[in-house]
């Protein structure tokens, strides 16, 4: 397994990245977040997977909240409800067998060493999970983006919405929705459009193959779990 940045060179590398940016990725996730929404119910139990500055779990109605980041910055950006659990994500997770109604994880997957720690991320989201629970990914397509996804010098593992799919049909999940394009790629970089072009644009599938460079895959862990 490749050596991956720690906890500290985390912070420095995305501490830089998003500078002058986290204003605006907070007005973009009060968005997305009730879209996401929509695959949990609002009382449920949700775990943010690789939850950075915790856009999403911070703005997620549901009823128990975590955040799961290696980056200690975590326990700063975590709004008073949502439980931190610092730590490698690829590592054992500290939850009970069946307790999240569902793990969410947005541009994370690519940033581990290698896809032996993808699939450990998977098989403890599994475990995790309630029968029926789900686990929603979004992340960069590397179909649509074979130059610009290196240009982040912690992307190691290239995905798509099918080997993603393959990942986690091979961990026993159930593929429930599959885009192999959905949001364009990055707020790191480019023009920052106002939030109602957003909501416009969560509202209008039919142009999500024009624009989108990232993958939206939605798994479930079917009812009666056989494993």
């Amino acid at each position: 397994m490749r050596a991956s940045p720690d906890g500290l060179e985390l912070q420095r590398i995305y501490s830089a990245r998003f500078a002058g940016k986290t204003d605006y990725r907070t007005q973009v996730w009060r968005v997305l977040a009730p879209f996401f929404g929509q695959w949990f119910p609002s009382t449920g139990t949700v775990l943010d997977l690789g939850a950075g500055y915790c856009e999403f779990i911070n703005n997620a109605v549901a009823g128990v909240k975590y955040a799961m980041d290696l980056n200690p910055v975590v326990h700063q950006q975590a709004a008073g409800d949502v439980t931190v659990l610092q730590q490698n994500c690829s590592a054992p997770w500290p939850l009970l067998e069946g307790k999240l109604d569902a793990v969410f994880t947005s541009n994370f997957l690519e940033h581990l060493p290698d896809k032996a720690a993808v699939s450990a991320v998977l098989s403890h989201a599994y475990r995790c999970l309630k029968p029926g629970g789900r686990f929603i990914a979004m992340g960069p397509n590397i179909k649509y983006l074979p130059g610009a996804y290196w240009d982040f010098f912690d992307h190691y593992v290239e995905l798509t919405e099918l080997s993603l799919s393959e990942a986690l049909g091979n961990c026993h999940f159930a593929i429930e929705k599959r885009v192999a394009r959905f949001l364009p790629y990055t707020m790191s970089h480019g023009r920052q459009y106002p939030m109602w072009v957003l909501r416009l644009y969560l509202a209008m599938p039919l142009v999500w193959p024009i624009f989108g460079k990232q993958f939206l895959v939605v798994a479930q862990k079917p009812l009666e779990d056989g494993n």
